[in-house]
């Protein structure tokens, strides 16, 4: 199931029509749906998508020889032994001269690891070939780190190189509905606040069984295909998991303060700082700072929360319940402590709708830009912003029963206070349409008082 992505999509065929050569560079955590995506993309174009191995590099190479054999449709090229890298990527190139050929080479770190001077061979091709040919080469990696220090990063013999970079990221909250078209809208508002915006978390979800039955069968059993997913995203970037691991399961039991989780897991602040600058570099823990404080930079009440739904839900019903559910009786997990849970759960997955409008249509509605976003900590005002106009904005959800007036008016009251001037206020409701599942109003402050 592909569903989503059509500004990548739509970006990667401006980048295949700009009759220039172009190296683009493709990354993002494991299951994000790098590899969907490009192959997507290939569809219908002259293409070539190899994915790579961790094996020795003359099994890459012949898998390599192979791929271009399948994108090309020449049998001719099965009976090329490629001796190096080298050699491969010169005939790619000659296979480019005049007509526009589209190489990904998926999965990259795994070549580097058989051969290091990898992005030294490439510059130097690329120097002397790649930019003179109508080839299109997207280097795609799931491991984050590698991508952005020895690919993109200023010391990397590729430095320069790249005409274009993506780090694809979880779907939107809107996109991840789409998985569940044919599901009660509660249920799949449910099932988007346990699994988060990760293509292959959210394909994973049957619509022939219940919410319980798709949590039970995929996180909280020994062979779920979800059960020991965040381990693997672990030892995929990092060499040693146990700390980051032990930091995460503390953020998930709700420690925020720097000071709180070194102190629950057992390390000096700047030990618990190192690694936690570490998992916010990868996207999976986030600190947020009040957008009312005077001095962000300096702030000292930023808080660390998770920003992967899905590792916050691992962290707080599996990671502690292992043994349970190794025994066989994650349903007794499930009954006891998720269900009890999943309000609060959906709840807070309604502010990821709030903040989305907000980043993408707030400036539409009050007719000026949005320069900095964030959660707040209202009852009621569930994302705040500051605008171009210097005034604040408050992003209302508006609960079931009535809305409390007073509430919202000392809320209000304390944007007022840290922006210039009255913020702006927009009320949200919640709708049953999949495709719009908030309405926004502008609210006046004559309907405040």
């Amino acid at each position: 199931m592909f569903l989503g992505r059509s500004h990548e999509l739509n970006y990667l065929e401006e980048l295949y029509g700009s009759g220039r050569p172009e190296l683009f560079v493709l990354y993002g955590r494991r299951r994000v749906g790098k590899t969907e995506l490009l192959q997507r993309f290939c569809e219908g174009h002259r293409a070539v998508c190899y994915q790579a191995a961790q094996v020795r590099e003359k099994d890459n190479l012949r898998a390599f020889r192979d791929a271009m054999a399948d994108g090309l449709k020449d049998d001719l090229v099965a009976n090329i032994e490629f001796p190096d890298w080298d050699s491969a990527l010169l005939y790619a190139a000659s296979r480019a001269e005049t007509e526009r050929l589209v190489l990904v080479l998926d999965e990259f770190p795994y070549l580097c690891e058989a051969n290091k001077g990898l992005p030294s061979i490439l510059q130097r091709f690329w120097d002397s070939k790649g930019k003179h040919s109508q080839l299109m080469l997207i280097l795609c990696g799931s491991q984050v780190s590698f991508m952005e220090e020895e690919i993109l990063a200023e010391r990397s013999p590729l430095f320069g190189r790249r005409t274009a970079q993506r780090r694809l990221q979880p779907l939107s909250p809107t996109d991840s509905l789409k998985f569940f078209s044919d599901w009660d809208f509660e249920d799949a508002l449910t099932a988007y606040a346990i699994l988060g915006g990760m293509p292959a978390y959210l394909s994973r979800f049957r619509s022939d069984l219940s919410l319980e039955e798709n949590v039970i069968a995929e996180s909280l059993r020994p062979e779920g295909y979800l059960h020991d997913e965040v381990q693997f995203l672990l030892k995929n970037e990092l060499s040693n998991p146990a700390t980051y691991n032990s930091i995460l399961s503390a953020i998930a039991r709700g420690e925020r303060k720097l000071g709180d989780i070194a102190l629950s897991i057992g390390v000096e602040g700047t030990t618990a700082n190192r690694y936690l600058t570490v998992l916010r570099d990868l996207g999976i823990v986030e600190r947020q700072i009040p957008i009312t404080d005077p001095d962000p930079l300096r702030s000292r009440r930023g808080t660390y929360h998770l920003a992967d739904r899905f590792v916050a839900f691992h962290g707080r019903y599996v990671q502690p319940n292992l043994s349970i559910i190794a025994a066989g009786r994650g349903d007794r997990v499930f009954r006891e402590q998720v269900l009890p849970d999943l309000p609060a759960l959906l709840d807070d997955a309604r502010t990821d709708f709030v903040l989305e409008h907000v980043h993408k249509h707030a400036a539409d509605i009050i007719g000026t830009e949005i320069l900095e976003l964030g959660r707040h900590n209202g009852q009621l005002i569930r994302a705040a912003a500051r605008t171009s106009d210097g005034r604040g904005l408050a992003a209302v959800l508006h609960p079931e029963t009535k809305l409390d007036l007073d509430q919202l008016k000392e809320e209000v009251a304390v944007l007022d206070r840290a922006f210039s001037g009255e913020a702006h206020v927009l009320v949200y409701r919640t709708t049953a349409d999949p495709n719009a599942p908030l309405q926004a109003e502008l609210a006046t402050r004559e309907a405040l008082s």
